[in-house]
């Protein structure tokens, strides 16, 4: 089902159809009254050889919403445009799109077309981050020559691009089948005493991303999480772990029985040599605690990896971000490291999105943009996918 909504974009949505068509597809075509302006319903309808629907009713029939939203593998809608996503995160139904958005019981995936600015506004992100929150999957827009001019974000994406999207979607599940996965995620809590802690402001978001991400395609995945708040989906196998030594023994006792390895833990490097056994009252003016460096994961999995495994590791870095991510690279022996800046914006802890270069010890380096993190672990493991079949 291809909902197409008012936006200059629309007029890719003909080569869609034609690409969907071509691939073997099912094609019906849903338009708003503004999309009808910008391309004709004869040119899709002749495309897609069903007739084309864009209003609820006329005089003598009537577009049976509830059944349209029920007969479709997946909804694409393509272009979104910003009138029609503030609607779907509002759950406004004045149109037969709308009406059958909200009664279609198969996937929903969205490819906006906008201009930069209103792509950047606070209330898109909002209504972005709405619709995902109701199970919607985002395409990506694309930085380019926008129809005001301008270049930069909101672009939609190509038809091509668009299609690998649905390709991905249906046929990567199994793409993973028979391999086993280790993650780490979320930050790690050092006791200084019985209340307080050394740590870091690490969500575990990204972590959780690739696990859903790699269990998505067939993996069995088994995550070590730090203390976070965020939801673990039931089918992934989940150990929760407060202090950098909990993690360190878990990993090591399972990194041999797994083909991948990613530690995208925010490991704290130092721990009390001491642990109060009471809590510390506030006496002194200052108060000293001495502190022993953690045990270093990566570079343990590292000097254990055997032929055939991936080790992956994450670098955070507020300065010489390149330099000091090869070097870590080098020095824990891991195969690929993900590099994320501070200096970015929307990168680092607590954001849904981040912003990443991968590194990999063959020489490899791929810098992406901006995205949610959902779409950061896409481009994680396809990385890994393409490095590991090299």
């Amino acid at each position: 089902m291809l909902g197409i909504t008012g936006s200059i974009a629309a007029y890719k949505a003909a080569t869609i159809v034609r690409l969907l068509i071509k691939a073997g597809a099912e094609v019906k075509v849903i338009m708003t009254d503004a999309a009808v302006g910008f391309i004709s319903p004869l040119t899709l309808s002749t495309l897609s050889k069903h007739e084309v629907l864009y209003q609820i009713a006329d005089n003598n029939s009537w577009a049976n919403h509830v059944m349209l939203g029920r007969w479709a593998d997946i909804m694409l809608i393509a272009p979104l445009s910003c009138n029609t996503l503030s609607k779907m995160a509002t759950g406004n139904c004045d149109n037969l799109l709308l009406a059958v958005y909200l009664s279609a019981t198969c996937p929903v995936v969205v490819a906006p077309a906008m201009d930069e600015d209103m792509w950047h506004h606070p209330s898109t992100k909002k209504n972005i981050q709405t619709i995902t929150t109701y199970g919607n999957k985002i395409i990506s827009v694309n930085n380019g020559e926008l129809a005001s001019g301008l270049f930069g974000e909101g672009r939609m994406a190509e038809p091509e691009e668009i299609i690998e999207w649905l390709n991905d979607f249906f046929f990567k599940k199994e793409s993973l089948n028979g391999k086993s996965v280790l993650i780490t995620a979320g930050p790690t809590h050092e006791a200084i005493d019985p209340v307080r802690f050394i740590g870091n402001a690490s969500s575990g978001k990204m972590g959780i991303a690739l696990a859903e991400e790699i269990k998505s395609r067939g993996a069995e995945v088994h995550l070590v999480l730090g203390p976070s708040s965020e939801k673990v989906p039931s089918d992934i196998q989940l150990t929760r772990v407060v202090s950098a030594k909990e993690m360190f023994d878990i990993c090591l006792n399972s990194f041999e029985k797994v083909d991948w390895a990613i530690m995208s833990a925010a490991v704290a490097d130092y721990r009390p040599v001491e642990k109060a056994s009471q809590k510390i009252k506030k006496k002194e003016q200052s108060l000293t605690i001495e502190l022993v460096k953690n045990e270093d994961i990566l570079k343990q999995l590292g000097a254990q990896k055997r032929a055939g495994q991936c080790l992956v590791g994450f670098a955070l870095e507020t300065n010489d971000e390149k330099e000091n991510a090869l070097k870590k690279l080098e020095a824990k022996n891991a195969d690929l490291i993900v590099l994320n800046s501070l200096n970015d914006a929307g990168a680092g802890f607590g954001y849904d999105s981040n912003k990443i270069t991968i590194f990999d010890k063959k020489g490899g380096e791929k810098s992406f943009e901006t995205k949610s993190k959902k779409e950061v672990a896409i481009d994680i493991v396809n990385t890994i996918i393409a490095y590991s079949n090299e």
